[in-house]
């Protein structure tokens, strides 16, 4: 469970990852040029979400309340990404677009309004995002990695198909290699969200 073989995990699967990041930046496009039509499918989310932070700044220990939710809130979906990505890989490719969308949305849309955009990217994005938004590429990658196997078994013969038994176990070792590392990422970077980013953007 060591990172370098973590890292050496990663090698394994560079186009998974590079078809990853860029259905991230694809969403990021999408999410710049589309801000008015996407308004009305994103307001609702981000508005959401605003309540949910308006509530965390009330509570005893904001910053504590901060690091749960967002921990909590990214890991658990940094994990379930990537074994749901069995689904054919549909599922993480939607993450990493709506995900991609709403920060190209975010961005744009501050721009529009006049808003200090080094505000929102160097202090309210960058600090954590650094570590965030690659460990949320990988998951997906190895989620897309999932779903591609399972298509490759689903439409191959019967005798590829016991060919590439053996390679399950060492698949599986990645993925419980992949989730245990993508929760220590979104670990520090939930760490970083609620302590830097929270007192830059204060």
């Amino acid at each position: 469970m060591s990172f370098y073989a973590f890292a050496k995990d990663l090698t394994t699967i560079r186009k998974a990852l590079l078809l990853a990041l860029i259905l991230f930046v694809a969403g990021g496009v999408i999410g710049w040029i589309g801000t008015g039509s996407l308004q009305k499918l994103l307001s609702g989310q981000l508005e959401g979400l605003s309540k949910i932070s308006g509530s965390l700044k009330e509570s005893a220990h904001p910053q504590w309340s901060f690091f749960q939710f967002i921990f909590l809130n990214n890991s658990i979906k940094g994990v379930l990404i990537i074994f749901l990505g069995a689904l054919f890989g549909v599922l993480p490719a939607l993450f990493l677009l709506i995900n991609g969308a709403v920060i190209g949305y975010l961005i744009h849309a501050s721009a529009l309004q006049g808003l200090d955009l080094f505000e929102l990217i160097v202090k309210g994005l960058l600090p954590h995002g650094i570590i965030e938004i690659p460990a949320i590429i990988i998951a997906c990658a190895f989620g897309l990695q999932f779903g591609l196997k399972v298509l490759k078994d689903l439409f191959s013969s019967a005798a590829t198909r016991e060919q590439r038994v053996g390679e399950w176990p060492a698949f599986m070792r990645q993925t419980l290699r992949a989730s245990i590392w993508t929760v220590i990422l979104l670990l520090i970077a939930a760490v970083i969200e609620s302590t830097i980013t929270f007192s830059l953007l204060s």
